[in-house]
């Protein structure tokens, strides 16, 4: 299984120091990956690693591939994905930053244990249109993000479609699509709920 992310794929995203992003266009989309010992699951509490003081987290639209493709057409690319949920893309901010200071790359600070945290899919079906779908998260009861996939810059098909250029998709594979304004600090004895259409599918604590 493997782990897809896309970075500022909203337009009020980008540019800030610490962002992994801030040096990058925007003519393409900004793809990086995480191995599959990041992904959370099933409710699990998300412990704070203690390599970092300064956690960031961000919720995002993770949609689910659901067969092999390799180069696939953007016209095609909705039958590649079968189900979404919300989930979290976790960052070591501060590790983030030494590493960008320092011209080297930046995996650990995305895509450590824990770092890409998922609810409960649901299929597409379940939804009229996966472009209009609205998410949002809730942190101890009080909403810090909200967003709909109408504000992404490049649409859940033209990611699908670009990735499979440089990458054999296959049954299983995660592609966390961007997120929203709204990621803030994470400290431990939070409660973080994720919602799509008022739906919750993402529960969980932080240690």
């Amino acid at each position: 299984m493997k782990i897809f992310a896309v970075s500022a794929n909203y337009a009020a995203r980008g540019g800030n120091k610490g962002n992994e992003t801030s040096f990058i266009s925007q003519e393409a989309p900004v793809v990086f990956m995480k191995p599959d010992s990041a992904l959370l699951k099933d409710g699990k509490p998300f412990f704070i690693p203690d390599f970092s003081e300064d956690i960031y987290g961000e919720a995002e639209l993770v949609v689910r591939i659901c067969r092999l493709g390799k180069n696939i057409s953007p016209r095609f690319a909705h039958r590649y994905y079968d189900a979404l949920t919300v989930g979290i893309d976790f960052t070591a901010r501060d590790v983030l930053r030494k590493l960008q200071d320092a011209g080297k790359p930046w995996e650990i600070a995305k895509g450590f244990d824990g770092a890409a945290v998922v609810g409960d899919f649901v299929p597409v079906d379940a939804f009229p249109d996966m472009q209009k779908v609205n998410f949002g998260l809730q942190i101890d009861g009080e909403w810090v993000q909200q967003g709909c996939a109408s504000g992404m810059l490049f649409k859940v098909d033209e990611l699908i479609a670009w990735i499979s250029r440089f990458y054999t998709l296959k049954m299983g594979d995660l592609l966390f699509t961007g997120a929203p304004s709204g990621t803030g600090p994470i400290t431990a004895d939070r409660h973080l709920q994720g919602y799509a259409e008022g739906q919750k599918l993402l529960d969980f604590y932080v240690r």
